[in-house]
């Protein structure tokens, strides 16, 4: 039986770590469904809140402003207008394979969001003085989908370039934005810190799937026609 080589190994590490992260996901969502994850979720929830009036959030209201304007870079209607940037800056670019990708993309990372959702259909916490929202709390949408669409475009776009300080720059920034949004909700206390945790888990397997395939889409049309996105 041939033996796969290091560099064959390699080829399969993105599979592996979707598989694991989809599997602490599994193992996450059962201790949600089964409760134990409440008092950890109360505790941070509670350490966001001031200890005499628990419907106030901790730091001044500059602060309280700014939590609200990051946390809003998950919403919907944010997300949808930085989707359709991208994707018109690919179509002028001339890369239409790769903008119905991204297309493409977003919108399963939606459904599948908005699918497990009403699968668990989690109430959302109790924290007094919390913005009201009607959809469910598990996992959550904003920091699931803030990781599918930024996590993704930070993988592409750091494919399509061959300068490392870009693609760093563009890792970073996608990770960076995703993680702000996701502490933002539970700041906010409309999401268990279990809510994020599992949408962050969701939103970066689904972008590494996507940057597996947006090599592969990168390196098939590099090799039949010549390039015309910018490669840095």
């Amino acid at each position: 039986m041939a033996r796969l080589r290091p560099a064959g190994l390699l080829n399969y590490l993105p599979v592996l770590i979707v598989a694991a992260i989809l599997g602490a996901f599994g193992l996450l969502a059962d201790e949600v469904v089964e409760g134990d994850t409440l008092a950890f979720d109360r505790m941070i929830l509670l350490w966001f809140r001031d200890t005499v009036h628990p419907e106030v959030p901790l730091g001044p209201l500059w602060l309280q402003e700014a939590v609200r304007d990051v946390t809003s870079l998950g919403s919907v209607v944010i997300l949808t207008i930085v989707a359709v940037i991208a994707v018109l800056n690919l179509l002028l670019s001339g890369e239409r394979r790769l903008a119905l990708y991204v297309t493409a993309t977003v919108i399963g990372g939606t459904i599948i969001s908005t699918v497990l959702k009403i699968v668990f259909d989690r109430p959302r916490p109790d924290i007094p003085g919390a913005p009201h929202v009607f959809t469910a709390s598990f996992p959550s949408g904003h920091a699931t989908l803030s990781a599918v669409l930024y996590l993704t475009l930070a993988a592409i776009f750091s494919t399509a370039t061959q300068s490392r300080p870009l693609k760093v720059f563009y890792v970073a920034t996608g990770i960076l934005v995703t993680l702000l949004v996701g502490v933002s909700r539970v700041y906010e206390g409309v999401h268990y810190p279990t809510d994020v945790l599992a949408g962050w888990m969701l939103g970066s397997a689904w972008a590494l799937l996507c940057w597996v395939g947006a090599q592969f889409l990168l390196h098939r049309t590099s090799a039949t026609t010549p390039p015309t996105f910018s490669r840095g």
